[in-house]
């Protein structure tokens, strides 16, 4: 699929500024249309289409990645809950939101209702600084987890 059908795939073309880390494999980075203080999306480098497209080396991955985005979003924003949320229905294209959910988000808007806080919470700039301390972050979850 060509990567201007594909908002997932055009995110090989991202300004460094957006990218949490990348690997052979995934990326993490703050996607557009999702730039909430917090949230960063874990995607596959290819265009695979849902989790049952991915290969055996990308499910064998997935997990770390996941695992340590998390613990770098959580220890960088302090929040008390961060949600790993897989859909797939607006872009097939195999991608999760790791969404940090602070003290002060509502109950109603909590578990996959966080996705409601998504055009009033957008601040592509505040997102974007988030990114330096996620990577610093994330690059020590990421190298202390292989040391194990």
């Amino acid at each position: 699929m060509s990567d201007t059908a594909c908002l997932l795939c055009a995110m090989e073309r991202a300004a460094d500024a957006s990218i949490v880390f990348r690997d052979e494999l995934w990326a993490g980075e703050v996607v557009p249309g999702m730039e909430v203080p917090g949230w960063i999306v874990l995607r596959a480098r290819r265009h695979a289409e849902r989790i049952t497209g991915l290969s055996a080396a990308e499910l064998d991955s997935l997990g770390h990645r996941a695992r340590d985005l998390v613990a770098a979003v959580t220890e960088v924003t302090g929040a008390p809950a961060t949600y790993l949320l897989v859909f797939g229905e607006n872009h097939a294209h195999f991608h999760a939101l790791i969404a940090a959910r602070g003290e002060h988000i509502p109950a109603d808007r909590r578990n996959g209702d966080i996705l409601k806080l998504r055009a009033d919470h957008a601040d592509p700039a505040a997102a974007a600084e988030l990114v330096p301390a996620i990577r610093r972050a994330y690059l020590r979850h990421a190298n202390s987890a292989a040391l194990r």
